[in-house]
C-alpha cells in the first residue's frame, strides 16, 4: 500500500500532528496526485472538533486540493502524468446506484467525501484528505485547475468557489441582477469576485465596514454595514438575490425584507440553531428562501472553466503545514484575508 505523510487530529480537543498512512493501491481508473497546496474551510475546523458529531478519528481534513498528476491508471483518458489537477468535497458519488447522477450526485445519498468518510474501494478504510502529500482518486472525480490559475490560489476553488459559484448560476446572476453577498469573508469574497465576474450588480452586507476597500476593490459596487439598522431601511426591496455565508445568528425576516417581490435568498452557511421565519416575510412578495451546497463534478468544472477565463483565484494566504493549529484560531477569529492555503512542500521542512 502507498505511504502517505500529512496531519491529523487524533481527537475533538487535541491539536492537528503528524501522521503517516495507507493509501489504497491504485486501480486501472485512478489518478494519482501530487498533493502541493490544500486550502482551510471553516468545515474543517467543524469536523475535527467533532462540532457536527459525526467525526471518526483519525481524521485528516482538507477538501480544497490542487497539485499534479503523479500517475494514471491504464483505463484512465481525461489526465496525464504533470497535468495540474484538483479534488474537492467528494470522491465518490452516486454508491449503488445504476447510474450516476450528473448534475445533482451532490445531493443524493451514497455520496462519498473526501474525509472522513469510508472509501468504499478499498475495504471500507477511512477517507482522508489534503492536509497530506499525496492522494489516490478515481478518474470521474477528478478536475482540470486552467493553466493561467496559480495551484495555491486556485485550491480553495474546489469548495469556496463552487459554493458560491452554484447558487450564482442557479438563480442567473448576471447584468441587470441586483445581488446581495452576506458576509465578507472566506465564501463571502468569492460570491462579490465570481457575481461581479457574471455581470450582477453585487453589493456586500457585513457587520461592519472593516473590509469595505477589499470589497469593492474585488467588484462590489456597494458594501453596507447590518450594525446599522438605518442599512435595512435604506436597501428594503432592492435586491433580486441575496446569498447568505455566515454561520452567526440573524434577524432573517430583516433580511428577507431586502428582497424584490419574487426573490429569493440562499443558505449556504449553516448556523447552529433552527432559522427563524414568519411566514408573512415569504408570502408577502412571494419570496423564497433555499440552501445551496458545493456543486456536482460537472457543475464545479465549469466553474474552474469560467474562473480561468476570468482569472479568478482565491484571496489566500500560504502557511507552512506546522502553522494549522494557529491557522485555525484565526480562522475562528476572523483574522484572515480570506482563505488559509497549506503549502504542503513543508511536510519536508
Amino acid at each position: 500500500m502507498p505511504i502517505a505523510r500529512g496531519y491529523a487530529a487524533t481527537d475533538a480537543s487535541s491539536p492537528l500532528t503528524p501522521f503517516t498512512f495507507e493509501r489504497r493501491e491504485p486501480n486501472d481508473d485512478d489518478v494519482v496526485i501530487d498533493i502541493k497546496f490544500a486550502g482551510i474551510c471553516h468545515s474543517d475546523i467543524h469536523t475535527v472538533r467533532n462540532e457536527w458529531k459525526n467525526a471518526v478519528y483519525p481524521i485528516v481534513p482538507g477538501h480544497e486540493i490542487a497539485g499534479i498528476v503523479k500517475a494514471v491508471g491504464s483505463k484512465v483518458t481525461k489526465f496525464k502524468v504533470g497535468d495540474r489537477v484538483g479534488v474537492g468535497c467528494f470522491v465518490d458519488s452516486c454508491v449503488g446506484c445504476a447510474t450516476r447522477d450528473l448534475d445533482n450526485e451532490h445531493y443524493l445519498p451514497g455520496l462519498v467525501q473526501t474525509y472522513n468518510d469510508v472509501d468504499t474501494l478499498n475495504g471500507n478504510a477511512p477517507t482522508h484528505g489534503g492536509y497530506s502529500d499525496s492522494i489516490v482518486v478515481k478518474e470521474g472525480y477528478v478536475l482540470s485547475i486552467p493553466d493561467n490559475l496559480p495551484l495555491d490560489a486556485a485550491a480553495p476553488l474546489l469548495c469556496a468557489g463552487i459554493t458560491l459559484y452554484s447558487p450564482l448560476h442557479r438563480w442567473q446572476a448576471g447584468p441587470g441582477k441586483k445581488v446581495a453577498i452576506v458576509g465578507m469573508g472566506g465564501l463571502g469574497h468569492m460570491g462579490v469576485k465570481i457575481g461581479a465576474a457574471m455581470g450582477a450588480d453585487v453589493t456586500v452586507l457585513s457587520q461592519s465596514l472593516s473590509k469595505k476597500d477589499d470589497g469593492l476593490k474585488l467588484g462590489a459596487k456597494d458594501y453596507y454595514a447590518t450594525s446599522d439598522a438605518e442599512t435595512f431601511t435604506k436597501l428594503a426591496g432592492t435586491f433580486d438575490l441575496i446569498i447568505c455565508t455566515v454561520s452567526a445568528e440573524i434577524d432573517w425576516n430583516a433580511y428577507l425584507g431586502l428582497l424584490k417581490p419574487k426573490g429569493s435568498m440562499v443558505v449556504v452557511g449553516a448556523p447552529e440553531n433552527p432559522i427563524p421565519v414568519h411566514a408573512f416575510s415569504l408570502i408577502f412578495g412571494a419570496k423564497e428562501l433555499s440552501g445551496s451546497m458545493i456543486g456536482s463534478i460537472k457543475e464545479t468544472q465549469e466553474m474552474l472553466d469560467f474562473c480561468g477565463e476570468k482569472g479568478i483565484v482565491s484571496e489566500i494566504e500560504t502557511i507552512n503545514i506546522s502553522q494549522v493549529n494557529e491557522a485555525y484560531e484565526r480562522v475562528l477569529k476572523s483574522d484572515v484575508r480570506y482563505r488559509f492555503v497549506i503549502d504542503m512542500a513543508s511536510l519536508d521542512a
